[in-house]
């Protein structure tokens, strides 16, 4: 068997060259490889949202350099105040529901002591109830010593 490829470069629109290749002795198709173009070689792909920025000289006495930087700062400081704010109102919130809580239990505290003591007064008041009712069926006879021998 003989080892026959062939290979097209082609650039698109981004200055990556795109190889193609086609190996003919395994019938499969290798999958394209992304190649820089850049002098240089083994450089890193750049993303898609800095491709049209380029590493120009930034001058940082340029008016749209300073407009840029008071807005970033202004961003920067609102993110910040945002974020402190949060952080306090989650912690008002955490003391909020740990003052809920303690009342919470001290409630659940005093209806369970309620609680108790209404179950002895029923209980007390059911084993008075229970001792004064007799069984039905069974009556005293209570004699009575003069009326004996009449």
């Amino acid at each position: 068997m003989s080892k026959t490829s062939q290979q097209n470069i082609a650039t698109d629109a981004n200055g990556v060259s795109v190889i193609h290749t086609q190996a003919h002795t395994s019938g499969l198709q290798q999958v394209p490889q992304l190649v820089p173009v850049s002098p240089g070689g083994g450089g890193k792909a750049v993303p898609p949202s800095k491709q049209g920025k380029k590493n120009s000289f930034v001058d940082r006495n340029s008016d749209e350099y300073r407009q840029r930087r008071e807005r970033n700062n202004m961003a920067v400081k609102k993110s910040r105040l945002k974020s402190k704010q949060k952080a306090q109102d989650t912690l008002q919130r955490v003391n909020q529901l740990k003052e809920e809580n303690e009342r919470l239990e001290a409630k659940i505290k005093l209806l369970t002591k309620e609680l108790s003591v209404l179950k002895d007064l029923f209980l007390e008041h059911a084993h008075n109830l229970a001792d004064n009712v007799q069984p039905v069926g069974t009556e005293t006879t209570t004699t009575n010593p003069e009326n004996n021998g009449q």
